[in-house]
């Protein structure tokens, strides 16, 4: 017979240990304290079955003193990767008291060894202890507290310029830069480090040289609160474009401010306030329209409008009320990271509060080092960095993630323990792929209380489709949960789509159109749930089915290969043939076909025939050319892309 301790029964049944040892003595058991063993289903059924008063009165109080004397106490706050030394130290006992408890749990440990979190809180929790994990770098930032508050002053604003491709990002950071640029850098040289200050006056702004919001969402993903403002630049001949949409979709995401740059008023053909319109309609009121969002008229080419941006930006921040304490422990995050031949592993670190200076131990992520020499935006050697200030550090033990924390620590020791435990949590964790919301999970985690929203990313294949999806589906939301979008809009699902579900938990949407071969493969690393339909009722059912939790058996695709029309034939008595190339997985005969052009479905059914060269054929394979035929349907034309595919029948899971 199975045996087990009073305390896992406790958890199981969700019972206090007190509440356990009392009814199990007064039915005749002898136990003496929460680690004892007893017989699992002896124990279970004497808790199920009533104890009568009579019974519990005659037996003595005695051996459940030993729970009942403690007390509850404080909330304790123990770091992660806490050891056994230090949270004896925290629970005011000896290590051999902590060691003992843990070897009636079952676990032989040393003083020195770190405790993972369920261990570290089921011991506190023995000891008479609520207790609560957090991060290493929230604990320094408690211990801080406690020495003392620090005088808080102005930090600078952190800024990333964010727009479509070819409405003037580059150039308008070019434009700033060069009019705050130093004349005396090295050789004439700008060292590019991803991040640089611009001076205004007396003051400052710090600018993020980020390729495009894809990246801006990475960071995000990981948890990294890097800007504080986004300018969103939009040109004023173009007007809103596709990018420019899924930039403020991302900028919302993140709840950061925005500030619209209507550039390239110098042309022609410029039209401010059509742009001003567009982006009313999408929830960017300029100020002028009677709105909140600021709206400046620039002219990156010419120099127009640069210094009231920049003034702008500047009360942005006032409103925020930007502070640091320069006079803390340096921390920030990671920009970007790179092994460099010569130096070893290099990262650029914004640093957002406290000041770091060479010679300091750090933990960046799970990687700890330390200082061994800094390097500014213009690739100038300093010996401290104060907050919001660009660095280059070098002294790193291997190379970082984008958007990891950075914290100084004084005690090395204390750095390599928390970088040991924090690579075996990345170890175990690669082998456990985090799970992200989907559709069949949806009831049961709301069932759970686990979800109150549900994120969608939806793509269709027009702006009417978007709009009528957007307003049918808002209409599911309920007191339980409500439907957000996180971003919609006309087009192929894209990698960025993918990015911003992942950073969201979001499930993307798609109305007749399909991922992007790129997306599609990120969609399975990033475990994002992807739903792909062509009649917007079956959206709408699925989404009230999960919502209900009554998902039938679902049909899933299976994708076989793709094929390019190269070439197209009038057959007499047949229709039209395409030649074609089969450039990504195999074309079988037997398999059904979507017709995408410009990504858009135009047309799914059957093949009506497969030939390679003057031979029927039942598959052909990538890299091979072939002529084929569709059962019904002639409108093919040169550059349409033929999906190949098969749907398999798999039972709805919750």
């Amino acid at each position: 017979m199975a045996k087990k301790r009073i305390y896992e029964i406790a958890k199981e049944l969700k019972l206090t240990n007190k509440e356990i040892i009392e009814r199990l003595v007064a039915s005749g058991v002898k136990v003496k304290s929460h680690a004892s063993l007893v017989d699992e289903e002896e124990a279970k059924r004497l808790l199920s079955s009533p104890v009568s008063p009579a019974k519990e009165a005659k037996e003595p109080p005695a051996p459940q003193v030993q729970e009942s004397k403690i007390e509850r106490k404080p909330k304790l706050l123990l770091s992660e990767g806490v050891t056994v030394k230090e949270l004896s130290d925290k629970l005011q006992t000896k290590s051999k008291n902590v060691l003992k408890s843990l070897l009636d749990m079952g676990i032989i440990a040393s003083i020195n060894q770190t405790l993972d979190r369920d261990i570290a809180l089921e011991v506190c929790r023995q000891f008479g202890y609520d207790a609560e994990v957090i991060s290493f770098e929230e604990e320094v930032a408690q211990e801080e507290k406690v020495e003392g508050e620090r005088e808080a002053v102005a930090r600078y604003p952190v800024v990333t310029i964010m727009g479509h491709v070819n409405h003037g990002k580059t150039s308008l950071l070019d434009a700033i830069r060069e009019s705050n640029i130093i004349a005396e850098e090295t050789g004439g040289i700008t060292q590019h480090i991803g991040a640089y200050q611009v001076k205004v006056g007396e003051r400052g702004i710090v600018f993020l040289d980020t390729p495009g919001h894809e990246a801006f969402t990475r960071m995000r993903a990981r948890g990294a609160k890097v800007t504080d403002i986004v300018v969103l630049v939009v040109a004023a001949d173009d007007g809103v474009m596709p990018q420019t949409l899924e930039a403020i979709s991302h900028a919302k995401a993140a709840k950061v401010p925005i500030i619209i740059a209507i550039n390239k008023i110098d042309k022609p053909e410029a039209n401010p306030s059509r742009v001003k319109q567009q982006l009313a309609k999408h929830g960017l009121a300029a100020e002028d329209l009677g709105g909140d969002t600021v709206c400046v008229e620039i002219s990156a080419k010419k120099r127009i409008g640069l210094e009231l941006l920049l003034e702008m930006i500047l009360l942005v921040a006032d409103l925020l009320e930007l502070k640091s304490t320069p006079k803390a422990l340096g921390k920030g995050n990671v920009l970007e990271a790179r092994l460099d031949k010569a130096r070893g592993p290099v990262a650029t670190v914004l640093i957002q509060d406290g000041t770091v200076k060479v010679g300091d131990h750090f933990v960046m992520g799970a990687v700890y080092g330390k200082v061994r020499a800094m390097f500014s935006e213009l690739g100038q050697k300093i010996i401290a960095a104060a907050p919001s200030t660009p660095v280059e550090i070098i002294g790193l033990q291997s190379v970082p993630q984008a958007g990891d924390p950075f914290q100084v620590i004084r005690n090395e020791l204390k750095a390599r323990q928390i970088s040991n435990y924090r690579q075996r949590q990345l170890r175990e964790r690669s082998l456990v792929r985090p799970s992200r919301l989907t559709l069949d999970q949806l009831f049961h985690r709301m069932k759970e209380g686990m979800t109150k929203e549900l994120p969608i990313v939806l793509k269709a294949d027009v702006q009417g489709s978007v709009e009528v999806l957007s307003e049918t589906l808002s209409k599911l939301s309920s007191d339980k949960v409500k439907i957000n979008f996180i971003h919609s809009g006309p087009g192929a699902i894209t990698e960025s789509d993918i990015l911003l579900a992942s950073a969201s938990n979001a499930i993307v949407i798609g109305f007749n159109v399909r991922p992007e071969k790129k997306a599609k493969k990120l969609a399975e690393s990033e475990k994002v749930d992807i739903r792909l339909h062509t009649v917007i009722y079956n959206i709408t059912n699925e989404i009230k089915n999960a919502l209900v939790g009554m998902l039938e058996p679902t049909f899933q695709e299976v994708y076989l290969g793709r094929a390019e029309v190269r070439e197209t034939f009038r057959i007499p008595r047949y229709g039209i043939v395409a030649g074609c190339y089969v450039a990504d997985g195999k074309i079988t005969q037997d398999a059904e076909i979507r017709l995408l052009r410009d990504n858009v479905v135009i047309y799914e059914g059957k093949l009506g025939s497969l030939k390679r060269f003057k031979d029927d054929v039942t598959e052909v394979k990538s890299g091979l050319e072939c002529g084929l035929g569709i059962a019904n349907f002639n409108d093919i034309k040169i550059g349409d892309v033929i999906e190949a595919f098969h749907v398999e029948k798999r039972p709805g899971k919750l």
